[in-house]
């Protein structure tokens, strides 16, 4: 965070570390996430990149490696707020059933569910502030403000349903029915290959990647991550690209792109997880160009959160919500039909 009359960023804690002489060499955020309490990975890189972190007092870079002797200076820089910093903005949100308890949002795609690093405004929670200005959202327990509402989320290029509690009451019966399982939550996702069998589950454990602690990995042995549990349904093969649903039994971060990325069928053009380059398919440059503009036009992963199905907090009615797929998902769908028939015609 600046200093909002110099422009100079403002540092809450200094602390020097001097490196063992025995020491072996070991890259600097590693070395700090190694020996720093509540300090993520993420805001040691931060730190270098902008230069509140030096050796010796230098500048470093980010892949730099600690040697003996070494005194690292880290100085710690003031985050924003979220809880006390969202701002209520003016954004299109898309409510499809609202009432004095709780309202579902079809969330477009490319927006951000709540004010998070490198993503302070713009959200869906800021959105919620200003269209709620005269309400004041409930928090779940070890949530800050900048989670007012949610019991649940979905990624950023994700597009679909999201339940808002808009009471305590209903917060926490919400709660309960996403901790105990109960809540429908189905979603469709065009990915690569075909399953061998039409319907299945893919029950494998998902936890931070222990390389890349931005990712998300599979456990299989069971020893590391979560339980998670999904259920998948072929909907339309493609030859090369299936439409699949897949519902959530349990609701680990980023698990259908990790499961489905395990089961060998990762979601179509999703970067982080092995599906935005040609998996299935021929070498045939023709191809590649096809699918290439399929890559424009969604340009990120293509999965939907289309049903939504929970028990209403205060009345007890079972509430069901649906909304079709996004007029680009349905747009590459007839793409491929299109390449799917003329290639059949081929033949």
């Amino acid at each position: 965070m600046e200093d909002p009359a110099t422009g100079d960023p403002v540092y809450t804690q200094e602390i020097e570390v001097v490196v063992d002489p025995g020491q072996t060499p070991i890259r600097i955020d590693k070395f700090l996430f190694d020996r720093l309490e509540k300090i993520s990975r993420n805001r040691i890189q931060e730190g270098v990149s902008m230069g509140a972190i030096t050796v010796n007092e230098q500048t470093i870079k980010a892949n730099y490696k600690v040697r003996p002797r070494d005194v690292i200076l880290v100085r710690i820089p003031r985050q924003r707020a979220l809880g006390e910093a969202v701002e209520p903005q003016d954004l299109p949100l898309d409510i499809v059933y609202e009432d004095e308890t709780l309202l579902v949002v079809n969330k477009a795609s490319g927006m951000v569910v709540h004010p998070g690093v490198g993503n302070f405004d713009g959200t869906l929670v800021n959105g919620l502030k200003y269209y709620l200005s005269n309400q004041q959202l409930p928090l779940l327990e070890g949530n800050t403000a900048d989670r007012a509402g949610l019991v649940h989320r979905i990624d950023k290029d994700t597009s679909g349903l999201l339940v808002v509690a808009k009471t305590d009451e209903a917060l926490a019966h919400l709660a309960k029915q996403f901790f105990d399982h109960t809540v429908e939550r189905r979603y469709q996702s065009l990915v690569w290959g075909q399953p061998d069998e039409e319907e299945g589950t893919i029950s494998v454990n998902i936890g931070r990647d222990l390389k890349n602690r931005t990712l998300r990995a599979t456990f299989p042995d069971g020893r590391e991550g979560k339980v998670a549990v999904t259920h998948y349904k072929l909907i339309e093969p493609m030859y090369y690209v299936s439409l699949v649903e897949c519902v959530l039994e349990t609701g680990r971060t980023h698990q259908i792109r990790v499961h489905m990325q395990h089961a060998g069928h990762p979601v179509f053009n999703d970067a982080k997880y092995g599906g935005a380059r040609v998996v299935k398919g021929t070498v045939f440059q023709k191809y590649r160009l096809f699918v290439e503009n399929c890559f424009k036009i969604v340009p990120y992963h293509v999965l939907h959160a289309g049903t939504l199905g929970f028990v209403h907090p205060s009345t007890g009615e079972q509430m069901h919500f649906e909304q079709p797929l996004p007029d680009n998902f349905q747009e590459l769908l007839e793409k491929w039909r299109s390449y799917l028939a003329s290639r059949t015609a081929g033949m």
